[in-house]
């Protein structure tokens, strides 16, 4: 399958455009401090507006591609649901927190700003402890993945996610001894879970009211939407991140570790469940690259409220934005390589 036909521009060089928001948002940060300072001052409840905005248009999109109907689909493939719940809820959370405490705390720990390794440890968190949701679709495809069972783990894993996200971050966040306040917590999960879905819900039933045409074509004029939002929110990020890079770039590579590993970990382990499950290979693909990658939009969005624009914490999920779309196509193109093997236990 042509990975040109299957993903769109900026899909495809999302990795680009994060390291070119990278050079403007630390450039434009040292030119001109005091209008991202204002930005910066432009809070309600401790939410940053223009940024609440951003992950909004950021977000929405992709949760309209959501139907939550097709977990009517799950009982059809027991097997591969399980091993994707098992791996996205019991294994990548708790595999992210202890890399992040053997890497970040640890053995990184000498090259670290001190006061920021607690932050790293918790952006690490909060990416690993949210499924994908939108690219997730691309990468089915590319595998040639059964569209109907990415569609039915990617709405089960978003009904869980409205529960378990709050309660699994504190959680892990308590075991690493970082300690953020529920109500702030809570008030990220209402922001950028609870109301953009059913925001997002209600505008797909108003679509699909017009008929499949015309939701396919509004999903084609809103699709670059998300991908803008998340370039503008990252040069934000970046204009307040800018002097900690300036003064220690190496910080990004470090903190790509852990994310590297846990996505690599993730990956095999539950193409390998599935294999010895006997699950066929276009439903082993989208679980196990469900499993690789994050819902990254999320983890920057919270990362910021708890957090805030100039912690460790959200340039740690910024990381994850950098290195999701190189790292996934390696994983796509060993999966897509390895089917005579897969087929043939």
């Amino acid at each position: 399958m042509s990975t040109q036909s299957s993903i769109s521009f900026f899909e495809r060089y999302l990795t680009v455009w994060v390291f070119v928001c990278i050079l403007a948002g630390v450039g434009l940060g040292q030119l001109l401090p005091t209008i991202f300072q204002s930005i910066g001052a432009m809070e309600v409840a401790h939410v940053n507006l223009p940024v609440g905005v951003l992950i909004w248009v950021m977000i929405i999109p992709m949760l309209v591609k959501v139907d939550f109907s097709a977990l009517a689909e799950v009982r059809q493939h027991v097997r591969g649901i399980g091993v994707t719940l098992f791996v996205n809820w019991l294994v990548k959370p708790f595999s992210m927190a202890l890399l992040a405490w053997l890497f970040i705390r640890h053995w990184f720990a000498p090259l670290l700003p001190a006061e920021q390794i607690d932050s790293y440890i918790a952006g690490l968190i909060l990416l690993a402890a949210a499924p994908c949701t939108a690219m997730v679709f691309v990468w089915s495809r590319l595998t040639g993945g059964d569209p109907l069972f990415t569609l039915s783990q990617v709405a089960l894993n978003d009904s869980i996610m409205i529960v378990v996200f709050a309660p699994l971050v504190a959680f892990l966040l308590g075991l690493s001894s970082i300690t953020v306040p529920w109500s702030t917590l809570m008030v990220s999960v209402g922001l950028y879970i609870v109301i953009p879905v059913i925001i997002a819900q209600l505008w797909r039933k108003s679509l699909l009211a017009r008929g499949a045409a015309a939701f396919d074509n509004a999903m084609s004029k809103i699709g670059p939407w998300s991908i803008a939002a998340l370039l503008a929110t990252l040069v934000l990020l970046f204009a307040f991140q800018g002097r900690a890079i300036i003064e220690q770039p190496l910080i990004i590579a470090l903190l790509a570790v852990p994310i590297l590993i846990q996505v690599l970990f993730n990956s095999a382990l539950a193409y390998g469940l599935n294999r010895a499950l006997g699950e066929k290979h276009n439903i082993a693909c989208p679980s196990a690259l469900i499993g690789a990658s994050n819902f990254f939009e999320l983890a920057v969005a919270a990362a910021i409220s708890l957090f805030g624009f100039e912690s460790g914490a959200a340039l740690a999920t910024v990381v994850g934005v950098l290195i999701e779309v190189p790292v996934m196509l390696l994983v796509v193109r060993v999966v897509n390589g390895s089917k005579d093997w897969y087929e043939h236990a």
